[in-house]
């Protein structure tokens, strides 16, 4: 368990979508405020537009992913696209389920259709394992930098500097 993914739960629980909690407690690290963040993430939550397809949680830290770590030449498409699928496999792996749609990790059985969020109730909160997905998405983006430390900006660096 992270910070990341303590921070993801309380957004969730403060009534974010899945895929803004899992991608507000990265707001910092991508370079966004928390605003752009709800905004720009806001569509993807209930598996993109309540439409129960792939999870808000997964699509969020894929855009965090790509934020961090994404490739601008078309040559290094293939390897980033090998790091979203090992993220995939993860999510997989800790949410106990083989699957990162949203309708099966919910036990749906098919698409509810239906633009209408549901009223966030301690009822709601007890039968989704969404505020435990949004926290299994966050630690696992959180893992990701760890073992793959960005470089340090010379503004970073220069601060470092300055400050010691």
């Amino acid at each position: 368990m992270s910070v990341y993914g303590d921070r993801a739960e309380q957004a969730f629980y403060s009534g974010c979508n899945c895929s803004q909690s899992a991608v507000l407690p990265f707001a910092e690290e991508i370079g966004m405020t928390r605003e752009q963040v709800l905004r720009l993430v806001g569509g993807l939550g209930g598996g993109v537009g309540r439409m129960r397809e792939v999870c808000g949680a997964f699509t969020g830290i894929t855009l965090v992913l790509g934020a961090l770590y994404g490739f601008t030449d078309p040559k290094d498409k293939s390897a980033f696209y090998a790091e979203v699928q090992s993220l995939a496999e993860k999510f997989r792996e800790r949410n106990g389920k083989d699957t990162i749609l949203c309708r099966e990790l919910l036990g749906l059985e098919k698409a509810e259709g239906t633009p209408v969020a549901e009223e966030r109730t301690p009822e709601y909160y007890q039968r989704r394992p969404c505020p435990m997905l949004v926290r299994v998405a966050a630690d696992i983006m959180a893992e990701y930098m760890q073992a793959h430390p960005l470089p340090r900006t010379s503004e970073q660096s220069a601060g470092e500097t300055e400050d010691a």
